[in-house]
């Protein structure tokens, strides 16, 4: 049985206030053109003999009929229990016509009066049928309304987690590439390998503590860039230039975490060769209406046997740009003709 909620005694309040408010038109309208109060009570008497039926006939739809019946595409049984409570509600007509050869005064009713009694009879039943089908309606919008709701929540719980997903996703990524640099660095300078690893704890430090947030603060995601840059430096030869550049006016611009840092894997997997020229340039800057990340290395593609290359982190950032910043962001990437590899994303926060 479902739980009755603050929600639906409101929705209960208002239906009961419309239908006082209805069957108070007459008494009200009737005062205000006589002035006497003792006619209040008769009309009310006259308005509720007038609704009874349409007030029973609506809510009975609206929280039985509706609900455990129509919307569950029992509609032979609708119908039928729809008849039966509409004629029950009127049965005092048939009572009357029945009961016609016992009652002396009808026996003066002529032809003409009788079909007063019976388009009467038609009436009511009609404007029962009005009642039943107002409240399957406003039954059907309020349940179409609670159903986008529904899927509206689940949309966010799903976005929350796929969120959380991606991230979880880039944290090991970012960790396998980095432990590598570290691993060749110990074979040719322990000391830096040391120094590399401290600066590492700090990196994972913020990666698993600061990051746990939608959106954070710019300055510690361009700490964290400019580390992460100095690490990657270190499995660098002397024909790579790297270059990086952060122009930030406000240090509290909030960005989503890690958004950068895939690309930026990217760059150093990718545009760094070891006997061949090799550039990177990395530039962010805030603009009055955007924040652009622009990102340009040399191309040295990975063959089919490297697995390090195989996209996932470009992927997950193209995704994520898509949860957190969608209608709000453009992405550029191509290969330019002298071969340099370029990727600029612009955010519109």
């Amino acid at each position: 049985m479902k739980k009755i909620e603050k929600k639906d005694i409101w929705l209960f309040g208002a239906h009961v206030a419309v239908w006082a408010a209805v069957l108070f038109a007459l008494p009200l309208a009737t005062f205000l053109s006589t002035r006497d109060v003792t006619s209040i009570w008769p009309s009310i008497l006259v308005a509720w003999g007038q609704f009874q039926s349409s007030i029973v006939v609506y809510f009975v739809n609206f929280y039985l009929l509706g609900p455990y019946l129509f919307f569950k595409r029992r509609n032979w049984w609708f119908v039928l229990c729809n008849l039966v409570l509409i004629l029950g509600l009127n049965s005092g007509f048939f009572m009357f016509y029945f009961n016609r050869h016992n009652n002396p005064y009808i026996h003066a009713m002529n032809s003409h009066m009788w079909i007063g009694v019976f388009s009467g009879f038609l009436i009511f039943f009609v404007l029962n049928c009005v009642m039943a089908a107002i409240a399957i309606a406003i039954r059907h919008f309020i349940r179409i309304r609670q159903i986008k709701q529904q899927l509206k929540e689940e949309k966010a719980k799903n976005t929350e987690a796929e969120l959380a997903w991606l991230k979880n996703q880039i944290n090991p990524h970012f960790l396998f590439n980095t432990l590598n640099n570290i691993s060749s660095l110990t074979q040719i300078d322990s000391d830096a390998a040391q120094d590399a690893i401290a600066q590492l704890s700090d990196l994972l430090r913020y990666a698993m503590y600061e990051t746990n947030k939608k959106m954070v603060p710019i300055d510690g995601e361009i700490s964290f860039m400019r580390n992460f840059i100095d690490l990657m430096k270190l499995r660098c030869n002397e024909k790579a230039v790297i270059n990086s550049e952060f122009n930030i006016h406000n240090p509290q611009l909030e960005v989503a975490p890690l958004l950068f840092i895939s690309l930026i894997e990217n760059a150093f997997k990718h545009g760094i060769s070891s006997n061949r020229p090799s550039s990177i340039d990395i530039h962010l800057e805030e603009l009055p209406d955007r924040l652009v990340f622009t990102c340009d290395n040399t191309n040295y593609p990975k063959n089919d046997t490297d697995r390090s290359g195989s996209g996932i982190g470009l992927e997950n950032t193209r995704r994520r740009l898509e949860l957190v910043y969608h209608g709000r962001y453009e992405w550029e990437q191509n290969i330019t003709p002298d071969n340099i590899y370029h990727v600029r994303i612009t955010l519109f926060p």
